[in-house]
């Protein structure tokens, strides 16, 4: 598969996904989206980024960044659901053994998807884990589990008895492998992200994660570029549905028409607001396309700290305005197109919701901040997975 078929594939995907992203949102964890998860996995886009030595495509962050736009644009929800499957696939790029590479990668081109279970609720922090992998067996409860609930496979993190951290692979139906549809929550709602526990689930596949972000790293930007896509094709979604609902249902508002307006489009301030809107996802849309080239030109082994922390900062940037931009977006849309458009049959404010949902899972005033100390004096980023 190539860049321009990769792309090709996830719009044929956005418009099958997109008549249906109503309801899914509507239903949330009521009901598993199966049917659109199975045009997601036999979609080919899985495996995208599978190395070209371990017979995938080999496809960059370019590819990853756009086809990752385009779906969000039609349901982030099911976009996300393999954010961290991509992860996974780059991970065992750099860090996983042969025979790691050669049993999983099989799954991945075969179109078996890899989801994650590596967050924790309850501990003093995000990176207090309580999960453990000790002589051979797996014990720990994960939340925030995208993909989990659907996959065939699982990545877990847990600390080791030398107290490291492994990535350790289970099957998705293995013994003592249980996933609820515990999510309730306001946005992302069809990703069903909720609990996960494992207990004594034998692992025979691992590696150590801790000595990932020992040496420069560009996973964190990898992982956050998707991410950055994801909010910046909520945006896209967004403005695609202000523009619909101004064309072809809008009413001009009494002070418009005093003024001589005939439709909400001639009404000055909505031009000016909408023009504005545009330019701001416009922009937004450039700053993800730039991050991913940059990651390209990289590599996904950096050849030093300095390039290690370029590719952060250029994702970072992209990530924090994205953010902003799709949910000043799914905000924007009832200001320019009036309260008819908050009637709940057309389930716009979906937009804002699931961009003020995924736009917290890191805050964007860090991002902000190691930007600054870089440009300002000369501080580099920390070498972790959130920048």
């Amino acid at each position: 598969m190539t860049h321009d078929e990769a792309v090709a594939a996830a719009h044929q995907l956005a418009r099958a996904l997109a008549p249906g992203a109503v309801e899914r949102d509507r239903r949330g964890a009521d009901a598993v989206p199966q049917e659109a998860l199975d045009l997601l996995d036999g979609s080919g886009l899985l495996a995208i980024t599978v190395p070209a030595a371990d017979g995938g495509p080999g496809l960059g962050p370019s590819t990853l960044a756009e086809v990752g736009r385009i779906i969000a644009a039609a349901d982030p929800a099911i976009a996300q659901v393999p954010q961290a499957h991509f992860l996974m696939v780059d991970l065992l790029a750099v860090h996983g053994g042969p025979d790691l590479r050669k049993r999983l990668y099989a799954e991945v081109l075969a179109g078996r998807r890899i989801g994650n279970a590596l967050a924790e609720r309850g501990g003093k922090h995000a990176q207090d884990l309580k999960t453990r992998l000790a002589q051979g067996r797996l014990d720990g409860v994960k939340y925030y589990t995208t993909g989990a609930l659907t996959s065939a496979w699982i990545g877990v993190s847990a600390l080791t008895p030398e107290g490291r951290v492994a990535l350790a692979f289970v099957a998705r139906d293995a013994d003592g492998v249980h996933v609820d549809t515990d999510w309730d929550v306001m946005g992302q709602r069809a990703t069903i992200s909720g609990t996960a526990t494992f207990t004594g689930v034998p692992v025979e596949l691992w590696f150590d994660y801790t000595g990932v972000f020992e040496v420069p790293q560009q996973f964190g930007a990898r992982a956050q570029l998707y991410h950055a896509a994801i909010e910046v094709g909520i945006a896209g979604g967004a403005l695609a549905d202000t523009r619909t609902y101004l064309r072809e249902k809008a009413r001009p508002s009494t002070e418009a028409v005093r003024a001589g307006a005939r439709s909400a489009a001639d009404d000055p301030h909505v031009l000016h607001r909408y023009g504005r809107l545009t330019s701001r996802v416009r922009a937004a849309e450039a700053l993800l396309a730039d991050a991913a080239r940059t990651l390209d030109e990289i590599g996904l082994v950096p050849p030093s700290a300095d390039e290690a922390a370029r590719g952060s900062l250029a994702v970072a940037a992209a990530k924090a305005f994205g953010s902003e931009i799709a949910v000043e977006a799914g905000a924007e849309l009832f200001a320019l197109c009036g309260t008819s458009s908050t009637a709940s049959k057309y389930d716009l404010d979906r937009h804002w919701r699931n961009a003020r949902t995924h736009s917290v899972h890191d805050p964007v005033d860090w991002k902000y901040h190691h930007l600054a100390a870089y440009d300002l004096a000369d501080i580099q980023p920390p070498n972790h997975g959130q920048l």
